[in-house]
């Protein structure tokens, strides 16, 4: 399976950075991924989808339930008003729009974070989910496949 993992957020923003850090974990013990890392999503990273079997996309979130959510996701054009932070399902609607087909399945993992303020560092609480995390998504590598990662997803008790 070609995957294609995409990680985003500010380290400069404490718990922001869960996506980075956990990108980062998880290119280094499986190389042979794509890893796309940047502040926030563009339109662009439409063509990073380009060839893949599916798609990752690992960022935290305020008000997630705790530890993380898991889910697939599918395009969605109505979900943002500019590019500015575009959410992963519009830039599955956007490689759609411009490859006249579907993108390849894409799925979310969204780690709760708790503190977003410039210059604060990780949390104790964002520490302990990034871990959780960190074991759900090696379990997940053991047998990446799509049919295993879609029952993981609608039986996710984290």
């Amino acid at each position: 399976m070609r995957l294609v993992v995409f990680g985003w957020g500010n380290e400069s923003r404490g718990d922001d950075g869960l996506g980075p850090l956990l990108l980062r974990r998880f290119a280094e013990a499986w190389p042979d991924i794509v890893a796309i890392e940047d502040y926030q999503l563009q339109i662009e990273n439409a063509l990073d989808l380009e060839g893949a079997d599916c798609a990752l996309f690992i960022d935290a979130g305020k008000g997630t339930p705790a530890p993380f959510t898991f889910r697939e996701i599918a395009p969605s054009a109505g979900v943002a008003h500019t590019t500015h932070a575009l959410p992963p399902e519009a830039v599955l609607a956007v490689y759609a729009q411009i490859k006249g087909f579907p993108p390849p399945p894409a799925f979310v993992l969204c780690v709760r974070g708790e503190r977003f303020e410039l210059g604060d560092g990780l949390s104790d609480d964002a520490k302990a989910r990034l871990e959780a995390a960190w074991k759900f998504l090696s379990e997940l590598m053991r047998r990446p496949s799509l049919d295993a990662w879609r029952r993981r997803g609608q039986n996710l008790v984290a």
